[in-house]
């Protein structure tokens, strides 16, 4: 998975995929191929793009496979590192620019660990959001859409249609909603001792 040196020997044949699969962080995979590269695979974050190495012979079936793969090992590796205050301030400025122009502003973004009902709040008169501490470790796209969503609500403070429509310009939307879901589901499932190979 890193980008050092020996990841980029010979001169790799470079392709690149404008659109990478749902749910993944990046906005663009490039997949570079290389004669000197026999068997491995590598992937790395460039920006934002996703960098897949693989060996030339490869066909466009197991590239496919590969990137889906290695796409798949890189979110598991970032879900587990934990945005700090900072970071998911950053995070929240970022996600208004490219969603909302840059017009939802909040004084502050953090983490709390009294939310055990709702994934996030948001204060409009304050410009103030608090993201439950159960979010982290959960998928990147999963927390960018709770911190749209509360983004969304300094421009809209209802959930009415206006709201929602705010909420289209994220294409994870769904999918986010439908994780969230799973995981309250799962969370409401009885748990029955040795159930787990207790």
């Amino acid at each position: 998975m890193s980008a050092d040196p020996l990841h980029r020997a010979g001169t790799p044949q470079r392709r690149a995929s404008s659109q990478p699969p749902s749910g993944s962080g990046a906005s663009a995979i490039e997949v570079r191929r290389s004669a000197r590269r026999r068997r491995t695979v590598s992937a790395y974050r460039e920006g934002d793009r996703t960098v897949v190495l693989i060996p030339a012979r490869m066909s466009e079936a197991e590239e496919q496979r590969w990137v889906s793969v290695m796409l798949d090992k890189l979110a598991a590796q970032e879900s587990k590192r934990v945005l700090g205050d900072a970071e998911l301030s950053e995070r929240a400025e970022r996600l208004s620019a490219q969603y909302f122009d840059g017009r939802a502003r909040p004084s502050s973004v953090r983490w709390v660990t009294n939310q055990n009902t709702r994934w996030g709040s948001c204060t409009p008169s304050e410009g103030s959001i608090r993201l439950s501490h159960r979010l982290q470790g959960m998928p990147e796209y999963v927390v960018d859409y709770v911190l749209v969503h509360e983004l969304a609500h300094l421009l809209v403070p209802g959930h009415g249609p206006r709201f929602w429509r705010l909420l289209e310009a994220y294409p994870r939307t769904e999918r986010a909603r439908g994780y969230l879901e799973g995981v309250v589901a799962a969370d409401r499932l009885p748990h029955l001792p040795g159930a787990r190979g207790e």
